[in-house]
């Protein structure tokens, strides 16, 4: 498919930064990061959503979409570990510790998820919506003396034991009549 037009490329990047940073945000802040501050969490979703209105000119496959997750959560761990009071006992350490990279791999990894089912169905309803319905279409658009095609169901030869009575057994919910197995 062609390039995305602006408004659906501002509307799915806006999405994306939306669901990377506030699930990084709370994340980070569940994992011990401390609360993040609103002024970083803009910055982190203003650089998210400008890099994500870069990318998204046409559907994207998983592979994608996971590298553009992770890539977000490493650029927000970094921007809210340098911006959010640490609470732990050492506020200045220099690397994330192994529990705060996991947390932000499975939430990029949770978030791709999510968002490639989301992308997915995004792209099958603008291809839906792009292809013509061709018996409305000709419904619609044909003009007044045109015939159009008859559309009769096809009945098969009634065979000889119809309205016969195959079997006893009779078919319903509920016990059992009185007296009807004996």
């Amino acid at each position: 498919m062609s390039s995305a037009s602006p408004a659906l490329r501002l509307s799915r990047a806006v999405v994306f930064a939306t669901a990377c940073g506030a699930v990084s945000a709370g994340g980070h802040a569940l994992a011990g990061g401390g609360l993040v501050p609103f002024e970083g969490y803009l910055a982190g979703l203003l650089a998210v959503l400008a890099t994500a209105y870069l990318i998204a000119g046409r559907e994207r496959g998983p592979a994608a979409v996971l590298a553009a997750t992770v890539g977000a959560q490493t650029v927000l761990h970094q921007l809210f570990e340098r911006l959010a009071p640490a609470a732990g006992p050492d506020p200045a350490h220099a690397h994330p510790a192994p529990g705060m990279a996991l947390a932000h791999l499975t939430v990029a990894a949770l978030t791709a998820w999510w968002l490639l089912r989301g992308e997915r169905a995004l792209w099958l309803l603008i291809r839906l919506y792009a292809t013509r319905p061709p018996l409305i279409r000709l419904l619609v658009t044909a003009p007044a003396g045109f015939p159009l095609p008859s559309w009769r169901p096809v009945t098969p030869d009634v065979p000889a034991y119809a309205g016969k009575t195959v079997s006893r057994a009779v078919s319903r919910r509920g016990p059992p009549a009185p007296g009807l197995f004996r």
